[in-house]
């Protein structure tokens, strides 16, 4: 019987006995510079949309639980950004698996992007999301999980993903190397109860729509 990893707990150290994680100090985000430097350019609806999400939100973001901040804060950001186009779709706690190095990981992802119909096939972008500070298990550790499945599943070498702790937004990609090795790279931290790292976060989205959906 193969060994299995679960998403909901699964720790970096158990992660790095099935391949090498590399982190790299990217200070300066260069690694992210195409991505966050996307040319796109607002509506004013979008704008709108984004203060009026601040002026309702920015107050009680460290009061709401994880739902009330799923509901009332990411899920309408990720609706403006609307993912649904062409065969691809975002999707919300959506089964993944697959087999690295003889090891089965797997489990419910809270938010992806991926091709399919009526059910996601080809995954491109997630979105771990916890509410106030990390827990026992690292959503960073979770994410990095799903990109590798998702690497494993796209027979690709690249994947990119963000993980949230309340109102703090970190991107994530995670590069191939080998079979055995993997680099990963963090960014910059962004707050999303103020505006100018909100309408960044909405351009990093973006990127990811324009960009990155595509085979």
């Amino acid at each position: 019987m193969k060994k299995q990893l679960s998403f909901s707990k699964v720790k970096f150290d158990e992660l790095n006995q099935i391949v090498k994680l590399i982190g790299v100090p990217d200070i300066y985000d260069t690694k992210f510079q195409e991505w966050f430097s996307y040319p796109y350019s607002f509506e004013n609806t979008e704008l709108l949309f984004l203060e009026r999400l601040l002026n309702q939100h920015k107050l009680y973001v460290s009061t709401y639980s994880e739902e009330e901040l799923k509901a009332k804060l990411l899920v309408p950001i990720l609706n403006s950004v609307n993912f649904m186009f062409a065969e691809v779709k975002d999707w919300y706690e959506r089964p993944l698996k697959a087999v690295v190095n003889h090891v089965a990981i797997g489990g419910y992802v809270d938010f992806m992007v991926a091709k399919g119909i009526k059910e996601p096939q080809r995954p491109y972008f997630f979105i771990q999301e916890f509410k106030k500070s990390k827990a026992e298990v690292d959503p960073e550790d979770q994410l990095l999980a799903e990109l590798l499945v998702a690497i494993t599943l796209n027979q690709t070498t690249i994947m990119r993903g963000a993980y949230i702790i309340g109102k703090a937004w970190n991107f994530v990609i995670l590069e191939k190397q080998t079979n055995e090795q993997y680099k990963y790279y963090v960014s910059k931290i962004f707050d999303n109860t103020w505006l100018a790292d909100l309408k960044q976060i909405y351009i990093n989205l973006q990127a990811v729509k324009h960009l990155y959906c595509q085979d």
